[in-house]
């Protein structure tokens, strides 16, 4: 049996959706149940933070999680197959009367991505504090909290109706197929065997 850790939410949703296209089935989780094992399978129902760690400590085989929660967690997993849904950007979002300037001796960035900023302010060698937030972010620059933020960007409108806008994209992200690196030598036949017909659902052939 293959264990497939799957985030709450839409990218959970049109994941399930694939395995009812390859099998003809109907695949759910019951209401508030976090198990779901059908067809040989054990489908489990986390946060999208947790899905790489349910993976990497291999209380999962496989996963479906976004590439923007891969490069913060930064586990060493198997990246298997881009699914092509879930797209969005990561990106730095400013005041809406100001224009991006990195001229300025350092910053203050708000966000929860701590790591994926880091690493892009480091490259280009820009000192900045970072103030982690869960939630909320938008409201760091109106108040004087931060400069600027870096958060998950899909249409912009968020940032918009609170006064500020996308300035810069830092990556761009969708969902992907992972696995374990002990699982994928152990399971191979299995998890190939799947990935091909995820990808044949994917790719629409």
């Amino acid at each position: 049996m293959l264990t497939i850790a799957l985030p709450k939410g839409r990218i959970g949703d049109d994941s399930l959706e694939i395995f009812a296209k390859i099998f003809g089935q109907d695949f759910r989780f019951a209401e508030r149940k976090l198990i779901l094992e059908k067809n040989g399978f054990r489908f489990l129902r986390v946060r999208s933070q947790d899905v790489p760690v349910y993976v990497y400590h291999q209380a999962a085989d496989l996963g479906v999680v976004g590439l923007d929660v891969l490069e913060e967690k930064g586990l060493d997993l198997v990246r298997l197959l881009d699914l092509g849904f879930g797209k969005c950007s990561v990106s730095i979002g400013i005041k809406a009367d100001e224009e991006l300037d990195f001229s300025k001796p350092s910053y203050k960035v708000a966000t929860k991505m701590e790591n994926i900023t880091r690493k892009f302010f480091s490259k280009k060698a820009i000192p900045v504090e970072i103030i982690k937030l869960y939630g909320s972010i938008e409201l760091a620059p109106l108040v004087g909290l931060a400069d600027m933020i870096v958060d998950i960007v899909e249409t912009g409108e968020t940032m918009r109706q609170n006064g500020l806008k996308p300035a810069l994209d830092i990556m761009q992200s969708s969902a992907y197929l992972i696995a374990n690196k002990n699982s994928f030598y152990a399971k191979k036949h299995d998890i190939l065997t799947l990935h091909n017909k995820i990808a044949e659902v994917v790719s629409g052939s």
